[in-house]
């Protein structure tokens, strides 16, 4: 009996560890306001309108939290296309509502240069639309992550002239944990293990 109450609680402990790693997670923003210069964008008031995958989870969707972000300098053009530097800061915040952790869910920066990207108005599409395609490295719900790809679209009526209201954005991870947070995992396991055995013992 107290061999499988043992058993059960690692495997309780390592649940959401097996929930989380390897997996897919997509966030997915709207609105907000998008402001810049030569000296980077700014992505402010924009929320987090759905999530699937977080812990395992299904899709989750409405009010959930902000999307926020910055960029290093630009080469190229704000109205015609560039390249934003690697750097700048990347922020996913939940508000605790249905089933979204209340606080900061992933927290880094761009890992590379962010490609700008500038489509002009077509017979299919009368606006200007802005592409920012990236990759963003830090840390979500506790694992470190790299190679993170992220994509907001953006769309105005005349050319970016310095502020411009988000139509969408898609931040897409594949989250595998690093060997140190395995590592960490299998010694925190055994120390509950062993913890657990000598109450049992006692």
């Amino acid at each position: 009996m107290g061999k499988k109450l043992l058993l059960l609680a690692v495997l309780a402990a390592a649940l959401p560890i097996a929930a989380f790693a390897n997996s897919n997670i997509e966030f997915d923003n709207s609105l907000g306001t998008l402001s810049g210069s030569s000296s980077g964008l700014n992505l402010s008031g924009s929320e987090l309108t759905t999530v699937n995958g977080l812990n395992g989870g299904g899709l989750l969707s409405g009010n959930l939290g902000t999307v926020s972000f910055t960029t290093g300098a630009l080469t190229g053009s704000l109205q015609k296309g560039g390249t934003f530097a690697a750097g700048g800061s990347f922020t996913i915040t939940g508000n605790g509502t249905n089933g979204i952790p209340n606080g900061v869910i992933f927290t880094g920066s761009f890992s590379s240069p962010a490609k700008w990207i500038w489509i002009p108005p077509d017979l299919s599409n009368p606006f200007n639309q802005y592409i920012l395609m990236g990759t963003i490295s830090g840390t979500l719900e506790g694992f470190a992550t790299s190679g993170t790809n992220v994509q907001v679209t953006f769309q105005s009526t005349d050319l970016f002239n310095g502020s411009i209201p988000v139509f969408s954005g898609t931040t897409f991870f594949v989250v595998v944990p690093e060997p140190g947070t395995l590592t960490l995992l299998g010694t925190g396991l055994m120390g509950l293990a062993g913890a657990i055995r000598r109450k049992l013992k006692a």
